[in-house]
């Protein structure tokens, strides 16, 4: 495989996981981070070179991903990272990927697409889970009914979580939740909408509308106007989280955000290999035209983890062969929709689809 890449964040619990599975997949990654001894560490273990710097001074940060052909951050909460390290990687040249599935962050991605493009260099965020696997189903979804006019998405199984992961909720709290409605971003409260959907074992579970990051990226995927995402719930937990609306935004100050993150550290190592391996996670779509046809499928996966380590290595090692166009693309646009399928352990099932006549309608 030609082509350097610098793996940023590289010792953190998905890190890891992504730099344990490029060597394995003959890849030859430098690793980076901030904390020495960590990338050292890794390094070391793993024989790889390491780079040691902050994403403070955008002079030393170019310097340092100016030789890699491609960046792969893995450093969250991205909101904090994605920003500078995306102007580095243009002022060098340098394509770059992450795992970043908070809208505003891949909203800021998406509006760097003309200066990417100038530029010769490729951005696609998101190449974990989220939001490889729900970007992909819309996009297959889309393509089955070009005339969708709306877009709803549902997970199911999101139980195991790493300390990056709830760092990057805690960066979200202060939105609470977000639709898209007619082309632009709508922030609602937490729990705004609740419905129930069937999986496919004919068991109706609650899901409340959540700001995933497909609420941006599958816009920019399906061209798709009204998006709205939910993920299931147990039934107390809906009241719960629409009585602590009132306290979103004390949550989302700084230095509180920042107390919890910490708590976050000392309590949360991540799932298990173990754990992972019990973990399935399930994503119901559907779209539906302004004549009421519609179509809707369930995608079936491995843990979100490790769904999350086999794309982002497979997209790092398809952005190195030089496969993707320039300028900021999504995991669909940039890879088709059966990306995610190429992933083993991933089923894809259509469950319900109707196309109703114009003529039916008009009656």
């Amino acid at each position: 495989m030609g082509g350097d890449l610098l793996i940023y964040g590289s010792y953190g619990y998905a890190g890891s996981l992504i730099t344990q599975r490029a060597v394995d997949r003959g890849l030859d990654p430098t690793v980076a981070g901030r904390d020495a001894e960590q990338v050292e560490r890794q390094a070391t273990d793993l024989g790889l070179d390491h780079e040691v710097f902050s994403l403070e001074h955008g002079t030393v940060v170019e310097d340092r991903v100016a030789a890699a052909d491609a960046v792969l951050n893995c450093a969250g909460p991205f909101s904090r990272t994605t920003e500078r390290l995306t102007t580095a990687c243009m002022e060098t040249g340098t394509d770059y990927l992450d795992l970043a599935g908070e809208i505003d962050v891949l909203e800021g991605v998406a509006e760097r697409d003309r200066d990417a493009e100038k530029d010769g260099v490729s951005l696609v965020p998101g190449v974990g889970f989220d939001v490889v696997a729900t970007d992909c189903l819309s996009g297959f979804l889309e393509s089955q009914l070009r005339s969708a006019t709306e877009l709803t998405l549902a997970l199911d199984g999101l139980g195991t979580f790493s300390p990056g992961t709830v760092k990057s909720i805690l960066e979200e709290l202060p939105q609470a939740g977000a639709v898209r409605k007619n082309g632009a971003i709508r922030y609602v409260p937490a729990a705004w909408k609740r419905r129930e959907f069937d999986f496919g074992d004919e068991t109706a579970k609650t899901g409340v509308t959540v700001p995933w990051g497909d609420v941006s990226t599958a816009y920019y995927s399906t061209g798709i106007e009204n998006i709205e995402v939910y993920a299931t719930v147990p039934e107390y937990a809906v009241s719960v989280m629409r009585r602590i609306r009132p306290l979103v935004p004390v949550l989302g100050l700084t230095p509180v955000r920042r107390a919890l993150e910490v708590l976050a550290d000392a309590a949360l190592s991540g799932p298990t290999a173990r754990e992972r391996a019990l973990s399935t996670t399930r994503v119901w779509g559907r779209v539906v035209d302004d004549e009421g046809s519609h179509v809707t499928a369930v995608l079936e996966t491995p843990d979100t983890y490790d769904l999350a380590t086999a794309t982002a290595v497979e997209a790092a090692k398809r952005m190195l062969a030089g496969e993707v166009s320039d300028g900021f693309q999504t995991p669909a646009s940039a890879f088709g929709t059966d990306f995610v399928l190429d992933v083993e352990g991933v089923t894809r099932t259509i469950t319900d689809a109707e196309q109703v006549p114009t003529a039916d309608v008009a009656r």
